[in-house]
Order: structure tokens, then C-alpha cells, then sequence
């Protein structure tokens, strides 16, 4: 069975005035996990295919074809599981 941590290498938190985290994906799972991400996210922006501005459920976050995302405003980690479970799996 697959889990998000298949995809996942790790998550940190950013600090400042909005909470956020960065979660990067393994390297040898990141096209496939963008490629899910982007299938289910709603596409509200896009660099040069670099740089992606999504939105799922209410979040907006960025996903970057280098394998990071940048989620805002996620009120707790059990919570930005939830939401990379729906994503990814």
C-alpha cells in the first residue's frame, strides 16, 4: 500500500508572519507525485512550467518542478497530512 511517505522526504516549518511549511519530495517519486498533484489541484498560476500556483480545499500553495511545495496558512502538521494524503494517494 502506498502512503504519503513514499513521496515525501521531509517537511519543515518557515517562520515569519504566515506559518507555512515546505515539504520536498524524494527525488525518484517528485515527477510522479507533481504530476498527481497537479491532476487534483485546481491550476491557478504557472511559470514557465517551473513554478505552479495550486489551490486544494482552500489551500494555496506552490509547487516547484525542482520537488518542493510551499503550503500556507495549514493550521497543524496532522492537518497538512490530510491534505498531502488527498493529493498523493
Amino acid at each position: 500500500m502506498v502512503t504519503v511517505e513514499d513521496y515525501v522526504a521531509r517537511i519543515e516549518e518557515t517562520c515569519g508572519e504566515e506559518k507555512g511549511s515546505v515539504v520536498t519530495l524524494k527525488y525518484n517519486k517528485k515527477d510522479e507525485a507533481i504530476a498527481k498533484i497537479i491532476k487534483k489541484a485546481k491550476l491557478k498560476k504557472s511559470l514557465s512550467g517551473i513554478i505552479f500556483e495550486l489551490e486544494f480545499q482552500g489551500i494555496s500553495f506552490r509547487m516547484f518542478s525542482s520537488g518542493k511545495a510551499i503550503f500556507k496558512n495549514v493550521k497543524n502538521k496532522e492537518s497538512l497530512h490530510d491534505l498531502l494524503a488527498a493529493l498523493l494517494l
